[in-house]
């Protein structure tokens, strides 16, 4: 699978990456045994980046990922993991608990926001324990929504002293709104961002000015919530975007979408995935992946060849967000 150098670090980054949100539950319960199959087909697939959180399943995420990593050799893979929530036992600690923010079959713990460079060195060293592992390469402040101000002048000194130290390769930010990422690129010097679902075939509000400023200021970009949570990989069964119910006129855009690209033989997923991908400021995209079978669908998504007609015929109907950028366009 190709790959991109990202970050200040220049590590080398897959296309695609294991989005490990869906190893944490969300959505549905999934098994040790299932969480490690996926993760088993995607490294056999070539991937190479895998991007966890704190927030995934309350660690459950972490712990999962840690252990597939356990004995591959560290410097074959790229890891990030995220900071702005520290875990705390819940009341019962060791029961499962259904549903806590969309997750599903977790350990019984609490999450408590803190962007202060306490909690976020904190968090780090917590994370490395959950992962058991000596280091992780890129950390990304995680949606800092409500704590904004901090996360400017108190989280991201700390990881940025902890970056030039080597203790960190890259900084960056993991959002899915754009006018705090836009604050980062402005304000500090940030190394990294993932951009969650504001840049997509039926979003681009990423594109009018976060985006160019990461391409003019060398802020390379993750793509994430490249098919809007659902609508954009499944418009005809029951469709979610951005995790909840989806709109009737999203949902009539997206089929509309989806019969141009059938006209060309290109599944959706595939055309969503590649126009992510073609925005000069994106290095990679993450996807999350369930089972063996959903890891080849993307692994076969992302390395599909999109034909510039099927660009063309989007743009000629205005199916294309604004200021979308693809070639030829």
């Amino acid at each position: 699978m190709p790959t991109e150098p990202f970050g200040r670090s220049g590590l080398p980054v897959t296309a695609l990456g294991f989005g490990a949100a869906t190893l944490g539950g969300l959505f549905a319960p999934i098994s040790d045994e299932d969480a490690h199959a996926a993760l088993q087909a995607a490294w056999d697939a070539g991937i190479r980046y895998f991007d966890t959180a704190p927030h995934y399943g309350v660690g459950l995420s972490e712990e999962r990922v840690g252990r597939f990593l356990a004995d591959k050799p560290r410097d074959a893979y790229v890891l990030s993991t995220k900071v702005g929530r520290l875990l705390v036992p819940g009341a019962g600690a060791g029961q499962d608990v259904q549903g806590a923010d969309g997750f599903h079959g977790t350990p019984n713990r609490v999450r408590v926001r803190d962007y202060s460079a306490d909690g976020v060195r904190r968090s780090l060293d917590e994370s490395l324990g959950r992962l058991g592992l000596d280091r992780i390469d890129i950390a990304f402040i995680h949606d800092p929504d409500e704590q904004a101000d901090q996360a400017l002048t108190e989280a991201y000194p700390a990881l940025a002293a902890l970056r030039d130290q080597g203790v960190l390769g890259s900084v960056g930010v993991g959002m899915n709104q754009v006018a705090i990422p836009t604050r980062f690129v402005r304000e500090s010097d940030i190394d990294c961002l993932i951009v969650a679902g504001r840049y997509t075939l039926l979003d681009g509000e990423a594109a009018t000015e976060l985006l160019p400023l990461c391409a003019e200021r060398g802020v390379d970009v993750v793509g994430a919530g490249v098919f809007n949570s659902g609508l954009l990989a499944t418009p005809d069964e029951n469709p979610t975007f951005d995790y909840a119910a989806a709109p009737e006129p999203l949902v009539a855009r997206a089929r509309a979408i989806a019969t141009v690209c059938a006209r060309h033989g290109v599944p959706l997923p595939v055309a969503a995935l590649a126009f992510v991908r073609a925005h000069p400021a994106v290095r990679t995209v993450l996807a999350g992946m369930r089972n063996a079978a959903e890891v080849r669908q993307n692994v076969t998504s992302v390395t599909t060849d999109v034909p510039q007609a099927l660009w063309d015929d989007l743009r000629a109907e205005e199916l294309l967000p604004e200021g979308a950028v693809l070639p030829g366009l």
